[in-house]
């Protein structure tokens, strides 16, 4: 058996990296001109899309989906907004967001883990029911605690930690978003979990042979509905910093579509949707590449109705080369 040439290998892992460049090049011809400030704003448009992806992208090493993290982002971004008017803590509207988060994300997890529901029909009832109680209540909460908004959660910015708040979302340091800090944070903190950690073994062994990790000892359903937890966790921090960015939550818009956009993050960052392959750190070029994608769709003019179309196609095409890759190499015994 012929050893694997160590630069091969590391192209093979680490191929998220020439996606994103690849990807990257194109934007910066079709751009009118390439600035600092625009790559940064990729930075910053990539925040909430990559942390939900990073739990998006440990569901996915187990081997499920979790199709609820968007209208989750909705329930707990409008909430988060009432929470702060109500409090006028940045501090507590954090809390809140991550237990929240964390809350709905264990619903989701005892359904799947204990339950034995799948994981397709339970994020979907479940994205259905966040997205309704979301728009719900935005109807029937005292207007002063929605911020006046007749059908958007706005944050009241006569409190005086507003400006701190908005400018925490908005703000830079050294010229680089504070929220695109927050996303490195994040994908280290889970490149670490999932690499160098006991934790992070068992999430990986029960996405490779879930039979397997059982017979050795691990609990798989309480892994599994460990994982989904950490996904509404990380539901919450996008909240967060959605809130944050924006002031403001629209339950009707607000994180559509954004568990396609997260799934299509993981994808393209190497993470397999059969479970048990992948890097926490692909997550992070992953959710920059769709950005780019979404800002090359618009500095080519074309119209805004067939974006979500030429989005999907390259997701399929992603899945599709990730089918390949294996098969091939199983073919020409490389």
């Amino acid at each position: 058996m012929t050893k694997k040439n160590p630069l091969t290998k590391a192209l093979s892992q680490y191929s998220f990296i020439l996606v994103f460049i690849a990807i990257f090049i194109v934007y910066a011809f079709t751009s009118n001109g390439l600035t600092w400030n625009g790559v940064m704003n990729i930075f910053r448009h990539s925040a909430v899309i990559g942390i939900i992806g990073i739990g998006m992208g440990m569901v996915c090493l187990t081997g499920e989906i979790d199709l609820s993290v968007g209208s989750m982002l909705a329930l707990i971004s409008g909430f988060a907004v009432v929470i702060f008017n109500l409090t006028g803590s940045i501090l507590v509207t954090l809390l809140f967001c991550l237990a929240f988060g964390a809350l709905c994300g264990c619903i989701n997890g005892v359904l799947v883990g204990y339950v034995k529901m799948p994981a397709f029909i339970v994020t979907l009832a479940t994205m259905l029911i966040y997205r309704s109680f979301a728009q719900y209540f935005c109807q029937h909460i005292p207007k002063d605690l929605c911020g006046g908004g007749s059908s958007v959660y706005r944050m009241v910015n006569s409190l005086s930690s507003y400006q701190t708040f908005y400018n925490f979302g908005n703000g830079k340091i050294a010229t680089i978003p504070i929220v695109g800090l927050v996303l490195i944070l994040v994908v280290a903190v889970f490149t670490y979990l999932t690499t160098s950690t006991k934790f992070g073994k068992k999430v990986y062994a029960i996405g490779s042979n879930e039979k397997g990790a059982a017979m050795n000892g691990i609990n798989v359903d309480l892994m599994k509905t460990v994982v989904f937890v950490i996904t509404g966790a990380l539901a919450g921090a996008g909240a967060f910093l959605w809130i944050a960015m924006n002031a403001s939550s629209d339950p009707a818009t607000t994180g559509k579509s954004n568990e396609m956009y997260a799934i299509a993050s993981a994808v393209l960052g190497g993470i397999s949707m059969s479970g048990g392959r992948g890097k926490c750190l692909g997550i992070l070029f992953g959710a920059m590449s769709y950005t780019v994608i979404d800002k090359i769709i618009v500095a080519l003019k074309m119209d805004s109705l067939i974006n979500d179309a030429i989005k999907g196609i390259i997701l399929l095409v992603v899945i599709l080369i990730q089918l390949a890759g294996p098969r091939l190499k199983e073919k020409f015994g490389h």
